[in-house]
């Protein structure tokens, strides 16, 4: 397993993939395009990707028979994908079929369990999965020193629950940054690391382009791709230099 992890994934670099060429597919189980159900990953290496990205949503207290059919799903994913020699990143995005607003107090009381339970699951070998896209374990603007609002965890907590979630899986793991600020997800990448998570880097959007967007609706396309040029680009520039200090290579968690 080790020997196959390594062989898919050596050409390619966790912090800085080829993102023309990452294909992420994000469909509702039901609702999959029929000519796409059948040899899935057969035809996005066909269409010149060098690996799989599939978003799950995915809640660990769900009725098992739903999280059994979702879990049958990235079995075979995970399968084709062996036989065709092709990395595969599952994404999770955890939620609470009971609460609606993820962004509130009440969720982030239980995100951590939702998380790292998450990451429990598909750690398993039998889902051949390469590389883990996760959240942090916990909403930051509820720790204590990040929000300027109600405090759910302390420090201390928090500090735990990453360190929890990094001992839940033995594939390498890479941050989403789930729309943060570009200041906030580095300054939670530099807890994260504080706190004892070997997370292999990350593979973010929002948190280096969001503002991109309001510079486009108030001034158009020019002032956007200016925006990208100066901005931007010192976004990416910033993380790079905080992943150079916080995250860790891939093949230091597989040759462990």
């Amino acid at each position: 397993m080790d020997f196959q992890l390594q062989r898919r994934l050596m050409p390619m670099q966790v912090f800085s993939l080829p993102m023309k060429k990452l294909v992420t597919i994000q469909l509702a189980l039901n609702a999959c395009l029929i000519a796409w159900t059948f040899g899935l990953q057969k035809r996005i290496k066909e269409q010149g990707a060098d690996a799989v990205k599939f978003l799950l949503y995915y809640d660990v207290d769900s009725a098992d028979e739903l999280n059994q059919e979702k879990q049958a799903y990235i079995e075979r994913i995970g399968s084709e994908c062996v036989a065709e020699d092709i990395p595969f990143f599952l994404e999770i995005l955890a939620y609470d079929e009971k609460i609606a607003d993820a962004g509130s107090a009440e969720y982030a009381k239980v995100k951590p369990h939702k998380v790292i339970g998450a990451m429990k699951v598909f750690s398993n070998p039998r889902f051949n999965i390469d590389v883990l896209k996760v959240e942090v374990p916990v909403n930051v603007k509820y720790v204590e020193g990040f929000g300027d609002g109600e405090i759910v965890h302390t420090r201390e907590e928090a500090a735990a629950f990453f360190k929890a979630q990094d001992e839940a899986t033995n594939l390498p793991y890479i941050y989403l940054s789930a729309g943060v600020s570009a200041k906030l997800f580095q300054e939670t990448l530099v807890f994260a690391h504080e706190s004892g998570a070997n997370f292999n880097g990350v593979l973010c959007g929002r948190a280096t382009w969001a503002g991109s967007v309001e510079a486009y609706i108030k001034d158009g396309e020019a002032a956007a791709r200016e925006w990208l040029r100066t901005t931007g680009f010192e976004n990416i520039d910033e993380l790079n230099k905080v992943l150079q200090t916080t995250a860790t290579s891939w093949t230091e968690r597989v040759e462990a």
